[in-house]
């Protein structure tokens, strides 16, 4: 019998994404409620209970309605809203978060997907602080720009509407300045560090991806730490990762501009390292899709894991 799989949430931007990915795949079976009933908690709460794995693309309040509804223990749910990041009991969705974290994934009945800021930010910072390159106590910086598809349907609209009642045409808009984002509990807990990061989000009048920044200053890091062995600690952390590539110093040292688009409709992302040695300054870099390593797309790897099909 082929797995029951059913997209809570299906007509959100994640959940088109990961629907359109899902409805020609023949070793499962989507479960779909008729749009009339999508928003009917009998219909909903039916649907969550007879399925094998629920994935929720819902706003967080909307997210944990839903796990609420499910009483059917042999129920797992793969969550794509932050409402349960950093929930005890949800194993976190970042297979490349340190060893044995896909085998915990695997296992899981309950799975949070990571933020598309987080999964850059952590991406970059976990290896160093796990193995003492950057200390646990630094005074981390992220910066990055994405897409406007990153801040929902209601942005989309504004932007590609040509008849929306509030267009935007802004090129860049910064936002998250109350240094309270969201997504700032989610780094410092799976990034491993003892102080929230500050973190400064933006948009561009792009549709989607990414380019987030970690900067860091050497005499900050401990004596005798160079760009290089930053640089080598990422590598030999990713080297069996499928979906996560360092760029090799040499290439990186050509690099003048980052185009954040470049990586747009896959699972991959990709990893910088660059440096000003005379200064002693080292920028970290990530380029990834923020609707895919973002959301849609690593919840389709969390979903093959949890299903024991990584070749899909």
């Amino acid at each position: 019998m082929k797995p029951r799989i059913f997209i809570d949430g299906e007509a959100g931007t994640t959940g088109l994404q990961i629907h359109s990915q899902l409805s020609n795949r023949d070793d499962i079976e989507l479960l779909e409620l008729p749009r009339a009933e999508r928003k009917d908690p009998q219909k909903r709460s039916q649907a969550l209970n007879e399925c094998d794995i629920a994935i929720l693309c819902l706003p967080d309040d909307a997210a944990r309605e839903s796990v609420s509804l499910v009483k059917n223990p042999r129920v797992r749910i793969l969550d794509a809203s932050s409402a349960h990041r950093s929930t005890p009991g949800w194993v976190y969705g970042l297979p490349e978060l340190t060893s044995g974290q896909a085998a915990l994934i695997a296992e899981a009945n309950r799975v949070t997907n990571p933020g598309c800021y987080p999964t850059g930010a952590i991406a970059l910072l976990r290896p160093l602080t796990e193995r003492g390159m950057v200390p646990r106590d630094y005074p981390v910086n992220v910066h990055a720009i994405s897409g406007y598809s990153g801040s929902g349907r209601s942005l989309i609209e504004a932007y590609e509407d040509p008849n929306h009642p509030e267009p935007i045409s802004a090129a860049f808009r910064g936002y998250g300045l109350s240094l309270k984002h969201k997504h700032v509990p989610e780094m410092q807990q799976q990034a491993l560090l003892t102080y929230p990061p500050l973190f400064t989000p933006s948009y561009g009048k792009y549709r989607q991806g990414i380019v987030l920044y970690v900067p860091l200053h050497v005499r900050l890091l401990q004596a005798g730490i160079s760009a290089k062995q930053i640089h080598d600690c990422l590598s030999e952390f990713y080297s069996d990762a499928k979906h996560i590539n360092v760029i090799p110093v040499e290439q990186a040292a050509k690099v003048t501009q980052l185009d954040p688009e470049y990586l747009n409709g896959t699972n991959s992302l990709d990893i910088y390292v660059f440096a000003n040695e005379e200064a002693g300054q080292i920028l970290l870099a990530a380029v990834f899709d923020n609707l895919g390593k973002g959301a849609s797309r690593a919840a389709i790897q969390n979903l093959n894991i949890m299903l024991n099909n990584v070749s899909q």
